[in-house]
């Protein structure tokens, strides 16, 4: 993981993709901690927190397209074969987080690729139940645009945030610190979200 330690270290908007990029496949690189720190360097006149938010949001698209198209062309079997295997385990997953991701879209159908955008331990992986139920791309795409992009603000707000209270040393404490209330408040949004779907639906079948 050097590789990515570099990258995490010289953040520029090529970075910022390529990073996000890798996080929505299979390889593990927190978006809290590129996102987030960009922003606080953005606060500081070094980057721009619009192309920030926009360069993750391309790269959390082209990568999790590319879980889309492994999954709707290799299918089931081989990538549980990968997720049981030596490299499945070194990007820290497993049978189990696959199947958790396609319990979630199985759920709460083509809306889980916009809000399991925001859900930890999803995220990266429920682009792969979408391309094998052969979900309309475009609609994927859509949908996947909208819960990176939001997550993304999210952590950019964060980290524009920080940059006025924190000294550059603590920011990866604080952003760690930080994390847990925003991920309890995103998990509060969605579960919200899909309340709101689900009687939605409801009403239309009456």
């Amino acid at each position: 993981m050097n590789f990515i330690s570099t990258l995490l270290n010289n953040l520029n908007y090529g970075t910022i993709l390529l990073l996000m990029l890798l996080e929505s496949t299979v390889i593990p690189v927190p978006s809290e901690l590129v996102v987030a720190p960009a922003a606080y360097h953005a606060a500081g006149g070094n980057l721009n927190v619009v192309l920030v938010v926009l360069f993750a949001t391309i790269g959390a698209d082209l990568g999790a397209s590319i879980n889309y198209f492994v999954a709707l062309y290799v299918g089931r079997p081989v990538i549980y074969r990968f997720a049981n295997s030596r490299w499945g385990k070194m990007c820290l997953l497993n049978q189990e987080k696959v199947e958790k991701s396609e319990r979630y879209f199985d759920d709460h159908g083509i809306v889980a690729t916009l809000t399991g955008r925001l859900i930890p331990g999803i995220r990266h992986l429920i682009s792969l139940p979408a391309g094998l139920a052969r979900m309309n791309y475009w609609k994927f795409l859509l949908y996947t645009t909208i819960g990176a992009g939001a997550w993304h603000t999210i952590l950019a707000v964060m980290g524009w945030y920080l940059h006025a209270v924190v000294p550059e040393d603590q920011l990866s404490q604080t952003i760690q610190q930080y994390n847990h209330y925003i991920v309890a408040g995103i998990l509060a949004i969605v579960v919200l979200v899909i309340g709101w779907l689900l009687l939605k639906k409801k009403k239309k079948t009456e």
